[in-house]
């Protein structure tokens, strides 16, 4: 492929980060993991991560993320990431460990383990998608699925009477004393994803600083389950999901300095 050169009068102002890999991925056309790829990869790089991290992928619409970021990367058992992480940590303690998870892979299957690593303090970082749905077996209702949404197997609508409220991860987590960041944003529109980043990097700067677990769940649209076009599933995002999926930070460490807890 070409390199791009600019003369005195051009400024460089988007390019791929280092840590993407130069590929197509498999995702649908408007779903946000593609954005949230970025985002990490943005981050490794200025952080200057990139030889040092270590993926664990999960099951679920990203388990081919191993083969999207140019770092060293494994690939974990169904829900299983937050335990083969505990493991790949512990035996690399000086490198940079984290998963990439969504909502039916870590907070119904894998609901154990991330809880248990969280409830350990184990020095990992979480990156957590959630959809509101299981997008790749077929759009059926999740853990995080609101209530009233229709799903391949809630076709009615989520009866809460029957199926319980949606799991708010960030609060629960936000809750254990091994936490030492734990944050919600969103990534409907340009202002919430470099929130988004910023989060991003606090979660990435409390394992380099050996504060312990930490989390950033994104809201991330579902166009295709959802039965929407990519603009209207950011807006449902916007309206829907934030109403009851706050965003902020729900646990700062205090040694995380100039990072103060809030809700936007």
């Amino acid at each position: 492929m070409a390199t791009l050169t600019l003369d005195q009068t051009e400024k460089l102002v988007y390019q791929r980060p280092d840590a993407l890999e130069e590929v197509y991925t498999h995702y649908c056309p408007g779903c946000t993991h593609g954005t949230a790829h970025r985002l990490v990869a943005e981050v490794l790089d200025e952080l200057g991560l990139q030889d040092n991290a270590i993926l664990v992928a999960s099951v679920g619409c990203s388990v081919f993320s191993y083969h999207y970021f140019d770092i060293d990367a494994c690939e974990a058992a169904h829900g299983r990431a937050c335990a083969m992480a505990t493991g790949v940590k512990r035996v690399n303690p000086n490198n940079i460990v984290f998963t990439y998870q969504g909502d039916g892979d870590l907070a119904s299957i894998g609901l154990g383990e991330t809880m248990h690593a969280a409830i350990r303090g184990e020095n990992i970082t979480v990156i957590f998608i959630n959809n509101a749905i299981y997008g790749m077996t077929g759009g059926q209702m999740a853990p995080t699925t609101l209530a009233g949404q229709c799903t391949t197997s809630s076709p009615l609508g989520r009866d809460t009477d029957l199926t319980g409220a949606p799991i708010h991860i960030a609060e629960l987590l936000g809750t254990i004393p091994g936490v030492a960041y734990s944050a919600r944003r969103s990534l409907h529109d340009a202002r919430h994803v470099l929130q988004a980043k910023k989060a991003i990097q606090t979660a990435f700067e409390a394992q380099m600083k050996g504060l312990g677990f930490s989390i950033v769940e994104l809201l991330s649209s579902c166009p295709t389950n959802w039965k929407m076009t990519p603009n209207d599933a950011l807006l449902w995002v916007r309206d829907s999901m934030v109403p009851v999926y706050p965003l902020g930070d729900y646990k700062v460490h205090a040694e995380l300095e100039g990072k103060r807890g809030r809700r936007n």
